[in-house]
């Protein structure tokens, strides 16, 4: 009897709390879907220029399955490499083909040179051979999965733990009551929320620092790019993490419910930074990422490290970044004039 007594407390206790039911069961089917849609998506296409081939050559390769587009000068299609409009391209020296990848993406190079390689098959069949010369505007045909990947999961690590311990940590505040004794002196909202974000943030920018160094220099994760970029990067996406977390935790009475918005706010990003080829994913889902701060950060990590782009390149995501701390910080500042009493 005592021990269906607690079984039944602990069934209604799990059944009040609507956050954990939905952590229990909409949660998951969340995850999944965005798994489904991700895997499930359209093969990818790759973009492919043609520089200054004759007609006779164009006609007899087979071209489907990838956006072809034609230049009459190389410096027009180094541009669009340049740019990502394109992949690769392709021209003819001395009857001979040579190819340019963009190089960036391991998969998006073997899907590009597959493609390649078959459109010239309907050449090679009428007595020709070719021998492809492969160059690259950014990495090697060494390159592995780990260094195109290794930002975006750096950015994400570094924005989970940020996030999940500032929540963590300012909800202690709140229910030691901390924060109620500070809502009652002549401290002002904004004040309290510059204060809170400088004490979190120099203990979390020290964390980025010593996870990018050990990933950079232990790990020997690809770095063509300064350094200092990096650091940048990855101390505003903290200060958004830091932001978020403290934001978020206004809204939790404890650990659980802190941790509860993790499938909700934070795995969901991942699907859209980068680690998954954005141009697969269904369509009226590609418009989650661009409102979501890691899509920034993985893009601005991806052109230091992998590609060695330097402020010109970066200062958008960058923008996008600090805007989202400043969200967040207005919204904390709403928050707790909303939940004084907290």
């Amino acid at each position: 009897m005592r021990i269906n007594a607690l079984v039944i407390r602990i069934l209604r206790q799990i059944i009040r709390d609507k956050r954990t039911m939905g952590l229990l069961i909409i949660a998951p089917i969340l995850v999944l879907t965005m798994l489904h849609l991700v895997f499930n998506g359209d093969e990818y296409q790759p973009n492919v220029g043609l520089v200054d081939i004759p007609d006779s050559i164009i006609n007899n390769m087979k071209l489907d399955e990838a956006t072809v587009t034609e230049y009459e000068k190389e410096i027009d299609a180094k541009d669009a490499l340049s740019n990502q409009e394109i992949d690769g391209y392709m021209r003819f020296d001395n009857q001979t083909p040579s190819i340019v990848l963009e190089g960036s993406d391991p998969s998006v190079n073997g899907a590009t040179l597959k493609w390649l390689q078959t459109a010239l098959k309907a050449l090679q069949g009428n007595g020709a051979s070719f021998e492809l010369e492969v160059d690259y505007l950014h990495g090697s045909s060494e390159m592995g999965q780990f260094d195109y990947f290794g930002p975006v999961l750096l950015g994400f690590f570094i924005f989970f733990f940020v996030f999940l311990i500032a929540g963590v940590s300012f909800l202690r505040e709140r229910t030691t009551g901390t924060l109620e004794r500070l809502l009652s002196s002549p401290l002002r909202k904004w004040e309290i929320v510059i204060g809170y974000v400088i004490g979190f943030g120099i203990f979390t920018m020290i964390q980025a620092t010593i996870i990018a160094t050990y990933a950079i220099y232990v790990l020997g994760m690809l770095m063509e790019g300064a350094f200092g970029y990096v650091m940048l990067i990855t101390l505003l996406l903290s200060l958004t993490a830091l932001t978020l977390g403290i934001l978020l935790s206004a809204f939790a009475n404890n650990e659980l419910q802190m941790i509860q918005f993790i499938p909700i706010i934070v795995i969901p990003q991942i699907f859209f930074s980068g680690l998954f080829n954005l141009e697969t994913i269904s369509e009226w889902l590609s418009w989650i990422g661009p409102i979501t701060p890691l899509y920034y950060a993985a893009d601005a990590l991806r052109d230091v490290m992998v590609r060695g782009y330097g402020w010109d390149e970066i200062y958008l995501n960058l923008l996008a970044l600090a805007g989202f701390s400043l969200l967040f910080m207005i919204l904390n500042i709403i928050a707790l004039r909303k939940y004084r009493k907290i």
